[in-house]
């Protein structure tokens, strides 16, 4: 191994991180909740700039692979890596959007409070007003083109117009880790691929590592790099042509799956998606 490989670098929120290292690295991880097995024997890794998507059928573990990186659950067994070291909550250099729940149309917060409460969310209210502070806010508004609503309010905004709020809020401590938890959920066809395209234009922009839970892969093959794919206690990742296939699925839900693809489109029948 060269020397170039064990040089450290400095990264903007001062965690050094060994250079070439992949952002994500998981070995012969086990997650379980009480007594039920979530996922057996997880081996992957995730490097700076990869867009994945993470697909399964409800209740395969696909958000509690992203509380284990979050630090909120641990493994039972194995090693999980982020940036080269364990998981642990409050990481800064990890963006996390959760799974998205439409506000109250009478909620008469401005878009931009909702945004600030990712720099200040501990206490209520908009926080203090500082020169740094709404800049930050500004720029995020501006990654994800939510400036012309800014200072509407947030009850009165869109599923997709609320989404990106999110996504700015998880880009305010400039992460290299973007976790998005189903942010397809309850938007139309044109506000998802919006979306889709937003957040893969971070993705190549920042050099960030996303990884985004959807329950439709559709909107997302044109775009995304791997496909963690959850079902029966177990995991596969790879290509969306390595995974999303009949032998793969097959194997995976121990059970016949049939991939079939026609008009642009991938359809998985016979697993529940």
């Amino acid at each position: 191994m060269d020397d170039e490989t064990w040089v450290e670098e400095m990264n903007v929120n001062n965690t050094i991180v060994e250079r070439g290292a992949p952002i994500i690295s998981l070995e012969s991880v086990r997650i379980r909740l009480g007594k039920r097995t979530i996922q057996e024997n997880i081996n992957l890794s995730i490097n700076a700039g990869e867009f994945v998507a993470i697909l399964g059928p409800n209740g395969a573990g696909k958000s509690t692979l992203l509380k284990l990186l979050l630090g909120l659950i641990k493994a039972e067994t194995g090693t999980v890596r982020i940036m080269g070291r364990p998981p642990r909550r409050g990481n800064t250099d990890i963006g996390y959007a959760p799974q998205h729940r439409v506000l109250e149309a009478d909620l008469a917060l401005r878009a931009r409070d909702v945004v600030g409460f990712g720099l200040d969310g501990h206490r209520w209210g908009p926080g203090w007003p500082s020169r740094k502070r709404t800049a930050t806010i500004e720029k995020a508004l501006q990654e994800v083109d939510a400036l012309h609503f800014a200072d509407a309010p947030v009850g009165q905004l869109s599923g997709g117009e609320q989404q990106r709020l999110l996504i700015a809020q998880a880009l305010l401590t400039n992460p290299r880790l973007l976790l998005l938890d189903e942010p397809l959920s309850n938007l139309d066809i044109a506000r998802g691929q919006e979306i889709v395209t937003l957040v893969n234009n971070l993705c190549r922009a920042r050099n960030v590592a996303v990884m985004l839970v959807a329950h439709d892969v559709n909107p997302l093959l044109h775009v995304v790099d791997k496909v963690i794919y959850v079902a029966n206690q177990h995991c596969t990742i790879g290509t969306p042509e390595e995974v999303i296939t009949s032998e793969t699925l097959t194997r995976l839900y121990g059970s016949p799956v049939e991939v079939v693809r026609a008009l642009g489109r991938v359809f998985v029948v016979g697993a529940e998606i």
